[in-house]
């Protein structure tokens, strides 16, 4: 897949039909992009599952933080990373590693590893690179 240009199709369609999302680089600090993104999506009514061993066992705009994604009960239908671009193999990793894989690997604005998005497609897994869905919902959903 072209991951420099995608369709507003196939993005619009990510962000219709996943429901739970694992947010990865979660922060408590509310002038994070990850803290600002998550109460976003919360408000469009995603479940949202902050997930940062650091503040494991804490809370997030009200939700439980996970250390893991293998920590979270249940299936998460994306998986949306704020985590630098070094991270991403691992995370794939963590992610094949599942017993049941998210359906979406969304990397926020500058998150990037061709490698890893070819792996986690190999896998069956949508892959979007450096965007943005709080950015890309209203612009597509509405």
């Amino acid at each position: 897949m072209n991951h420099d240009d995608y369709a507003e199709s196939y993005l619009a369609g990510i962000l219709r039909s996943v429901r739970t999302i694992a947010l990865v680089g979660a922060s408590k600090n509310e002038q994070r992009p990850s803290h600002r993104v998550m109460g976003f999506l919360l408000a469009k009514g995603y479940r949202v599952i902050p997930v940062n061993p650091g503040l494991a066992g804490g809370e997030i705009h009200g939700q439980p933080v996970a250390a893991r994604l293998a920590d979270i009960a249940g299936p998460v239908d994306m998986v949306d990373v704020f985590r630098a671009s070094e991270a991403v193999p691992a995370l794939v990793e963590e992610v094949l590693a599942l017993a049941r894989p998210p359906k979406v690997i969304w990397m926020q604005l500058g998150v990037r590893d061709d490698a890893a998005a070819a792996r986690a497609e190999a896998a069956g897994i949508l892959v979007v690179m450096d965007r943005c869905p709080a950015i890309e919902y209203p612009r597509l959903v509405g």
